[in-house]
């Protein structure tokens, strides 16, 4: 651990992400044992914002509203401290993080010869030329690059730039540095990974200090940087951006695998925005997932465990039915009518019990089978409709309907029905129509207890959703199979999904496909005179 680093208050591993819902924290206060760091005082906590940052021998520091907040209004809205290229990410120009198009010409940065998209790429002058541009120079690294005898070295150098910006904000801007070093690094609990410490003392430590020649940071500043990045750090931009960042206040927001934020990040300056998806009362925590929320908890909690290095044990996690929703529920090879579910979700290992009946399943089975589902339902091309569907039909006596490998794949169907060759929106059978609905509200359903109110997830539901309802009620109609009674009804419904999902993927950035969305549920509600 750095010597700057030590003096900043540090969350006792075994605090860490302790049972939400349980009773109210306690909060530290005095000094702290380990450090001798005195808690920040009250006027440092709140600044007169809508959250005030708590400390917790449960859950470390987090936020809590400081007054009762309005789903979708701006709770947080800064600047990152840094941005740079995924772990391992493929080659992207360092200034806008975008991948490059294959066969496209090679463009290098006149200064330091880094390969860029563009010489007047905006992203250049507001990190790479501000940050690491004169010193990869001085020190020769595009010229190490070139001579990199795999693509996963260079996937590895392309990771290390991050880390690298990091710690250049030391000498370029030491009050984002110290921001930086407030976020908690986990180096206690990572080094006990062995693993995973030596790849960051080979990949990025000896990289930036040995090979890169920037000896002036030291071993432990380095592997405090990694932590802080794999423990903090943002996916941000749309898919065509491969990119991280780090937050200066949002990093205080703790996990729930049912979170009551959502977030976006504007395109170019990548400014973060935090909104409540529900409306919360004054003293709730404010809560985001880490993790996938359209996943088991077997799954959610072993993701969470190797990139944020704790096990969650969030109401939902502590819920072998999850909400009643059965998101991991195997159904019972021994039973007609039996379900299957971990006996005890807090516990990896636990063995998986019928029910119904005494019929029990060890947890390596359970993993292996659903491991081998994972990998036959990622080797499904993107827009196959037909092995989606004979996905479901397949695992049908296997998993539970809700099962979340058949969640992806129906989420996928949502997509597909309307969109894909030959399954275009005017296409469509009846059936097929019927299905597209059926999927849809079945999933919205789901949505609605995992991640309820103003969430992304629930405004591209919403919005898929309408279409086949729209398009079979006409239909109905012409073939005189509903009234116009029962017609306007029905376009009642229409209009208003496409109010709410025109409300939630409003926040979406412009320019991006949700934001886009948006802008066509709002034309679709113009034309139907809402």
């Amino acid at each position: 651990m750095s010597p700057n680093h030590k003096k900043k208050k540090q969350r006792k591993q075994k605090n860490q992400h302790q049972p939400h819902g349980s009773d109210e924290p306690q909060e530290s206060v005095g000094d702290n044992g380990e450090t001798g760091q005195k808690s920040p005082p009250e006027e440092e906590l709140n600044n007169n914002k809508p959250y005030v940052v708590r400390h917790s021998d449960v859950w470390g520091r987090y936020l809590i509203a400081s007054r009762n907040l309005k789903a979708g209004e701006v709770i947080i809205q800064v600047e990152p401290l840094a941005v740079g290229p995924w772990a391992e990410s493929d080659p992207v120009c360092l200034g806008c993080h975008r991948t490059f198009e294959v066969g496209a010409k090679t463009v290098r940065c006149p200064t330091c010869n880094w390969r860029i998209c563009s010489p007047t790429c905006t992203g250049l002058t507001t990190q790479h030329s501000r940050l690491e541009c004169i010193p990869l120079k001085e020190h020769g690294v595009a010229k190490l690059l070139e001579t990199c005898s795999s693509a996963t070295q260079i996937k590895l150098a392309y990771e290390a730039i991050l880390a690298l910006r990091c710690l250049l904000l030391k000498r370029t801007a030491p009050d984002r540095y110290e921001k930086l070093l407030e976020m908690d690094a986990m180096n206690e609990r990572r080094q006990q990974i062995t693993s995973l410490w030596k790849r960051n003392q080979e990949t990025i430590v000896q990289r930036i200090r040995d090979e890169w020649k920037f000896e002036e940071f030291s071993e432990a500043e380095v592997h405090t940087v990694c932590g802080i990045i794999e423990v903090n750090a943002f996916q941000i931009g749309p898919t065509e951006v491969h990119a991280r960042a780090l937050y200066p206040e949002a990093f205080y927001i703790m996990h729930d695998c049912t979170p009551n934020t959502t977030h976006t990040d504007q395109p170019g300056s990548h400014e973060l925005t935090v909104r409540p998806t529900r409306d919360l009362k004054a003293g709730e925590p404010l809560t985001l997932s880490y993790s996938y929320t359209l996943q088991g908890t077997l799954k959610r909690r072993q993701h969470l465990c190797d990139s944020k290095f704790f096990w969650c044990q969030c109401p939902r996690c502590v819920d072998p039915t999850e909400f009643g929703t059965h998101c991991s529920t195997l159904k019972c090879a021994k039973c007609p009518k039996g379900l299957v579910l971990s006996s005890n979700p807090l516990d990896q290992d636990a063995p998986w019990k019928c029910k119904n009946c005494p019929h029990t399943i060890p947890a390596q089975s359970v993993t292996q089978l659903l491991n081998g589902l994972y990998k036959e339902l990622e080797s499904i091309g993107g827009n196959n409709v037909e092995l989606f569907e004979n996905f479901l039909l397949k695992y049908e006596p296997i998993l539970h309907k809700n099962h979340y490998l058949f969640l992806s794949a129906k989420h996928s169907l949502c997509e597909l029905y309307g969109k894909a060759p030959n399954y275009l929106m005017h296409e469509l059978t009846l059936d097929q129509i019927n299905r597209k609905e059926y999927l849809c509200r079945d999933l919205l359903t789901l949505a609605d207890s995992y991640e309820p109110g103003l969430s992304r997830l629930r405004g591209q539901l919403m919005y898929e959703l309408q279409a086949p309802i729209m398009v079979k009620s006409r239909y109905l109609f012409e073939t005189q199979s509903i009234t116009l009674s029962q017609l306007k009804q029905t376009l009642k419904e229409v209009a208003r999904l496409l109010k709410q999902s025109a409300e939630i993927l409003g926040f979406e950035p412009p320019g991006s496909a949700d934001h886009e969305m948006a802008v066509a549920a709002r034309n679709a509600l113009r034309e139907m005179g809402g």
